[in-house]
């Protein structure tokens, strides 16, 4: 039989097949050729399970080829990659700028594993209820940052429901990711978008300022106007993998635009004479801080804030 995987916990899958979803794992070592994750298996995933006799669950058995994917490194000391969802139309970072913050280093990550994977992304701005003046002149250079490299932005209050039928409208007859770390509203949003879901939602650690994970497993829900949204667990940490230096560039679109135009073919973007990358940066047609997380991602810092 042939099925989606509409929900992982780790050792089980949810398939769906038709109308029907049957609960499956893995038998034994399965392995993917060049990928080495601690998911082999992942939301979004398209699989051939067997049932089992007398047992009522299934087996995968075959995974199909992914059209794409979207990866995540851990940062800590283990240095373990997961899948986060594959097969994805387009992916959603939530983004807020306090409680908690979400950084420009992190933004930046995910979109150029976003951009490496050929995965369309968009940036939802989340809690447009709670900005001061100040917070929405933040908002506003932020949005200015990556609207103008094509990076489509929307601001939203999930907890009033503004602005809501903006994202609403992208996701019809698309298979569509939403992530961004614990606490940024993402399962209020989702219970805005489908409000039969009812999904648990928690409020933000005050010692901390971050999110307490409501969502523990990667699940995708169907959507009534068609196509699918995948929900994620919060996540804190985002390392950029398996992308080599001399190729990073490529996935900055405002750098990629111009690489042509660099004195030497494999110009760094650092301190080479004639990059049209630098002089860009000079003329303020590139963001100074989307350059320095170009720095950071080439110089193997995944933490920059």
């Amino acid at each position: 039989m042939q099925g989606l995987v509409t929900k992982s916990t780790g050792s089980w899958y949810q398939v769906k097949a038709g109308n029907e979803v049957f609960d499956c794992r893995i038998k034994g070592k399965f392995r993917i050729k060049g990928i080495t994750t601690t998911n082999p298996i992942a939301v979004g995933d398209v699989v051939d399970f067997e049932m089992e006799p007398e047992q009522g669950t299934g087996v995968i058995t075959n995974l199909h080829q992914r059209k794409n994917y979207i990866i995540r490194k851990s940062v800590n000391l283990s240095k373990q990659a997961q899948i986060i969802a594959a097969n994805l139309d387009q992916a959603f970072l939530i983004v807020t700028l306090a409680s908690p913050r979400t950084s420009l280093g992190f933004i930046d990550r995910f979109l150029v594993t976003a951009e490496a994977y050929d995965i369309p992304a968009r940036l939802i701005f989340n809690k447009l209820d709670l900005f001061s003046d100040e917070g929405l002149s933040i908002l506003g250079d932020y949005k200015d940052i990556y609207e103008r490299i094509g990076y489509p932005c929307y601001e939203v209050s999930a907890k009033e429901g503004t602005n809501i039928q903006q994202v609403q409208d992208q996701l019809k007859d698309k298979v569509t990711l939403l992530t961004g770390h614990s606490g940024v509203g993402k399962s209020s949003l989702i219970n805005r978008l489908l409000p039969d879901l009812e999904l648990k939602t928690h409020m933000i650690s005050e010692w901390s300022d971050k999110g307490m994970h409501t969502t523990t497993f990667a699940e995708m829900f169907d959507l009534p106007q068609g196509g699918y949204i995948i929900d994620t667990p919060g996540i804190r940490e985002l390392g950029v993998i398996d992308i080599e230096k001399q190729e990073l560039g490529h996935f900055f679109p405002e750098m990629r635009e111009r690489m042509n135009e660099c004195r030497f073919n494999n110009c760094r973007h650092i301190n080479e004479p004639g990059c049209a990358v630098l002089e860009a940066l000079d003329e303020d047609e590139i963001a100074i801080t989307r350059y320095e997380s170009y720095l950071s991602i080439y110089n193997g810092n995944d933490t920059r804030s």
